[in-house]
């Protein structure tokens, strides 16, 4: 006797075999044909303008390095490259932009140890991760720092400044660029092996910064070799040591601060570019192979290292990434113990 319950309540029938595979196939094909827009899409990269966002001031190390990377840029995708200035707080309002931006290869950061390590530990709520939130494209290289006081300072090396900073604890000044910046990072070192306490005083970019040491509106400064040298060079700065271990070729007669008695100081920033999470692979690879060319070229070589730049050898995007892991380990533990904040 035929069954009279519902079709709604009967059970289903198992699909057959060939039922299960062509449905199989379907959703495969759609799988494919939703991807292959996509492949596409990044295969033609780019197909307009690209944005290069620099999370310090105009006249920084970062944006000299920015600028120059995007014209080579544009002239090797064909696309014109903007670079969009954005140096407030320490540089996370630009990485945070980033982390936000569609991961489509059109918005890229430069970023530097000090916005993507620095800040970790620095800031409360940076606003980003820095593993989670980007995808690494390839280290560029890299710059000392010059500890750096007025011509009319009386201080003539890093031990005076010690002395002065032991006699009025909290009292002797230096700036940066912003908190978070190497400019920070390294006063804050500074005090930490000297066991002295200076006073941080922030300021919206490394050319304000510096013009404040210049003018004596604070007593010291810690800041990228390239916007200093001429300065220091002119005499309109003294310098008092660099902050690698070895001295720098533009400053020979210039000590270390590890020569100096500061035994084992080094910081040395290194640099490179960043894309959104997600972005693809073959973005990833083309701006990565742009990149490589452009900063292993002659003219780049007679552009930056003159500045002091140190270029990096050719770093894949993973070589990159596990430098910026590793950096994480080792400096955010440093810095939450020297009680560093942002201002």
């Amino acid at each position: 006797m035929p069954s009279t319950a519902h079709p709604a309540l009967r059970p289903l029938r198992p699909l057959r075999s060939c039922a299960r595979r062509t449905v199989a196939s379907l959703g495969l094909a759609g799988l494919a044909a939703l991807l292959l827009p996509l492949a596409a899409a990044a295969q033609d990269f780019p197909q307009r303008p690209i944005r290069l966002l620099v999370p310090l001031a105009a006249g920084s190390t970062a944006d000299i390095v920015s600028r120059f990377a995007g014209q080579e840029l544009a002239k090797l995708l064909g696309q014109p490259v903007v670079i969009e200035n954005k140096p407030a707080a320490g540089g996370t309002v630009a990485m945070g932009d980033l982390a936000r931006a569609a991961p489509d290869g059109y918005t890229i950061a430069f970023a530097s140890q000090g916005t993507l390590v620095f800040n970790q530990a620095i800031y409360n709520k940076p606003g980003y991760d820095s593993i989670k939130d980007f995808r690494p494209v390839t280290l560029i290289g890299g710059v000392s720092n010059v500890m750096i006081v007025p011509p009319a300072s009386t201080a003539r090396a890093p031990a005076d400044i010690v002395t002065q900073a032991k006699a009025k604890p909290g009292q002797v000044t230096f700036s940066s660029g912003g908190a978070g910046t190497s400019h920070h990072l390294s006063g804050v070192l500074f005090a930490r092996q000297t066991a002295t306490d200076l006073l941080h005083v922030p300021y919206k970019g490394a050319p304000q910064g510096i013009l404040a040491v210049m003018s004596g509106e604070v007593a010291v400064g810690f800041f990228n070799t390239p916007t200093v040298i001429s300065q220091v060079k002119d005499g309109k700065l003294r310098a008092l040591g660099v902050t690698s271990l070895k001295r720098s070729p533009l400053l020979p007669d210039v000590p270390t601060l590890d020569e100096q008695g500061i035994k084992g100081y080094e910081v040395n920033t290194w640099f490179g570019f960043v894309a959104p999470a997600g972005t693809p692979d073959a973005v990833v690879d083309k701006l990565h192979q742009g990149f490589t060319r452009i900063f292993a070229s002659q003219e780049a070589k007679d552009k930056l290292v003159p500045m002091g730049f140190d270029l990096a050898p050719a770093t894949s995007p993973a070589a990159f990434a596990k430098i910026v892991a590793d950096d994480l380990q080792h400096w955010v533990p440093v810095v939450k113990a020297s009680g560093a904040k942002a201002d």
